[in-house]
Order: C-alpha cells, then structure tokens, then sequence
C-alpha cells in the first residue's frame, strides 16, 4: 500500500458514499468518485463542503454499474477503492433482476478491473441484510459476521438477495483470481444520522413518507441502526488497517422498531405528530396490504422477529465508539427538518 495511495469511492452521489469520502478528505487523501453522470459531482460537492471536508481534492469520472465503460480509468492508479454502488428502491421491482444484476455485475466490474489496476485493496459496502437472513437459525440466535444470508429463500425482498449476491460474489472472486485486491466488508444496518441535501436515501425517505401521514399504523417490525458517521468511519479504518483483510464488519448500535422511529420524529418535531403511525399493525394485516402496497413488501422480511445482533467485532478490530440509535434518528429527523423537507 502506497503512504498516500489515491481512493476510489463508486457510487458517489449516495449518503454513505458523501460521508466516506469526506471522511477520507478531512484524513488528507486525495479522492476520485464515480457517478453515471457528471450532473451530480456539484451536488456532491458541496455534500462534501458541508460535512467539513476541502472538496479540493476530490475529482469524478463516469462509470456505471451496468457496463463495461469507465471503470478501468476509474481505478487507475488507485491503491484503494471503496465500492459502495448499489441501487436501493424503496418500491420492490417486478423482476428481482432489475435489482441483483446491477447489484451483482456491477461488483464483478469493479474488481476485475481493479485487478487489472493492482489496487491493493477494496473495501466493499455490503449490508446487514446479507447476514440477518440465513436458513435454518434457531429462535434466540445472535446474529453475528459469522452469518450469512440465504439468498434461495423465497421470502426474501430482491434488495435482501441483491446485497447477499453481491457480497458472496465478491468474496468467491478474490479466492479464485489470482493478483485480485485484498477484500474487506463492511455490513451497515438501518442507515440513520443527517441527511446532507435533497438528495435523499431510501432510509431518510422514510420520514418524508410519514410527515405526509401516509401510514396511520406501522408494521410490527424492529430494525438495528447504525449512524451514517459511523458507517463513514468503518470504512475509511477498514481501508487502512493491518490484519483485518478477509474479513466482514456488522455495523449496527441498538434496535428500534417503525412504530419508535415515528415516535421520535413526533418528539423533535411536534408538529408532525399527528402524522406519525398511531399503532403497531398485525402481521396479517401486513402482508395483505402488501400485495397491493408495494413499499410495504420491502418489510415482509421483518415479520414476527427481533433479531439479536453482535457489534463486538467491529469495535474491537476497527476500533469504532458507536452512536446510539435515538442518537442517529435525531440527528436524521433534525436534519430533514432544517432542509426543509418535512
């Protein structure tokens, strides 16, 4: 690894892509990002700008996960790339390959070429939802690294098996390539902290959704979350550290539930409180909605299990302090506030 190695960062127009790579600039590296479109790299920016970090040294070129195009000039000469592309629709698609194959192909882009680059290593934005969903874990399990996700399973939304493929994928690459990068992941829960501009994620659309009292009721399900900062951290330690190559990074603090999310927006944000859901759904009622709501069809996963979880690997090896749950929902619900777009 160069003392100085250039950074990669794919897919930079996403939440956690802004706060990685400002990350990354306020340690002093220099950092190029890929967008499919160069009409966003204003946007990320001034993203960049408001987090605290000289967007000076960060430049863009055009890649996309659906083709071939770019992604051999994009890794040139990087020693790190970051790969955090994926695509999250908040509605499910008809066809699960509108989500796997880009989720899927896109990886398999980025390592060959950063294969062909000798990129020393790349840290691959990954999700718990490629861990919290294997077959066959009894009642009780603490789900940990260790765990990995069924993707047969019929039950699963295509973004839960989108994120399982990518991820299994990468790892079969690196053990079957001969020269491929060394492989680190890191498996972000329920996304939270502040939002940085319009632009919003799939995770803070959610409270968008509710301010405009769309759900007077909320499914009974309970997610783990983790604050974006956090996630930004992961990443940029994963990129640099000794010893930790090979291996996956659940990162999460806590559990709310959908019917507590709102709860805390109806605390910061009186205002809205009568939009938020009022009860707590039965699981019946869910899935019945769900064939007509499609949203809703993201969350069927979910139903009638909370699961337990271990944090303990990522602060002991990557050395991370976690924000608490009610921490990063404030912070995202105060920060679409001052926005303006709830």
């Amino acid at each position: 690894m160069p003392s100085d190695p250039q950074v990669v960062i794919t897919g930079a127009s996403g939440l956690i892509a802004k706060n990685t790579i400002a990350e990354f600039l306020r340690r002093g590296h220099t950092v190029r990002g890929t967008l499919r479109s160069l009409q966003k790299a204003d946007d990320v920016r001034r993203a960049v700008s408001r987090l605290g970090a000289d967007p000076e040294s960060l430049s863009f070129i055009v890649a996309d996960l659906t083709s071939d195009d770019g992604w051999d000039e994009a890794v040139a000469g990087a020693g790190v790339v970051v790969h955090s592309a994926s695509p999250f629709p908040i509605t499910q698609p008809d066809d699960p390959e509108d989500v796997i194959a880009p989720a899927r192909d896109g990886t398999l882009r980025v390592l060959r070429a950063a294969t062909k680059a000798a990129v020393a290593r790349v840290v691959l934005t990954s999700s718990t939802v490629a861990i919290f969903y294997p077959s066959g874990r009894p009642i009780g399990h603490v789900y940990s690294e260790e765990d990995f996700t069924d993707e047969t399973r019929p039950d699963l939304t295509p973004y839960f098996k989108s994120k399982t493929i990518a991820e299994k994928t990468a790892w079969d690459f690196i053990e079957s390539t001969p020269g491929a990068p060394e492989l680190v992941a890191i498996n972000p829960s329920f996304v939270q902290g502040p939002a940085v501009d319009a632009d919003l994620s799939t995770s803070h659309e959610l409270y968008r959704i509710m301010a405009k009292g769309t759900y007077p009721a909320a499914p009974s399900i309970s997610f783990p979350v983790t604050d974006v900062r956090d996630v930004a951290a992961a990443h940029v330690e994963a990129a640099f550290q000794p010893g930790i190559v090979g291996n996956r990074y659940l990162v999460g603090e806590g559990m709310l539930s959908l019917y507590e999310l709102g709860q805390i927006m109806a605390r910061e944000l009186p205002d809205l409180s009568s939009k938020v859901p009022k009860f707590e759904l039965p699981d019946f009622a869910v899935r019945a909605m769900a064939v007509f709501d499609r949203k809703l069809r993201t969350v069927l996963p979910e139903l009638g299990e909370k699961k337990a979880y271990s944090n303990a690997k990522v602060k002991a090896e990557l050395g991370l302090s976690l924000r608490g749950a009610d921490e990063a929902v404030t912070a995202a619900v105060r920060s679409l506030r001052d926005l303006r777009l709830i």
